[in-house]
């Protein structure tokens, strides 16, 4: 195990890189939903582009980030799977809230859409509940290896 420890806190490398593995494997399942959906060029209009493939890579991009972060505290919780299938399943939801319910439409120019749930917010959902428990299933996986 690589800790790097500072005065303030400490950052286990190990489980960091675990969730950033975690967070691939969440991602490439979620794309592939969102894929079936044509919402990457949606995603790509974050950065000003329509291209789908650039929506799948920005979709990667922002997975590896959900996924790191997820393994700063994931190791911190009980080893078992109900705690790792509940708190992925919890940091989807979450990332559901602050990215798709905030972020995006603030990104993409649509204020008056923040905290509106559609059909399209619901298959929003599905899909951060999906990689929330794809990504905790690997994080266990991939930290006790």
């Amino acid at each position: 195990m690589v800790s790097t420890t500072s005065e303030r806190t400490a950052v286990n490398v190990d489980s960091v890189l675990a969730g950033v593995t975690a967070g691939l494997v969440g991602g490439a399942v979620f794309g592939v939903l969102m894929t079936t959906m044509d919402m990457m060029p949606m995603i790509a209009g974050m950065i000003g582009s329509a291209s789908p493939l650039v929506g799948f890579v920005l979709h990667m991009v922002i997975s590896t980030f959900i996924g790191a972060t997820y393994g700063l505290f994931a190791n911190r919780l009980p080893s078992t799977w109900a705690v790792a299938l509940g708190a992925g399943t919890a940091y989807g939801i979450f990332w559901w809230v602050l990215g798709a319910l905030v972020l995006m439409p603030l990104i993409l120019g649509m204020g008056e859409m923040v905290f509106v749930v559609q059909d399209m917010q619901i298959m929003s959902l599905i899909g951060h509940i999906s990689f929330g428990l794809v990504m905790g299933a690997f994080y266990k996986l991939a930290a006790e290896n």
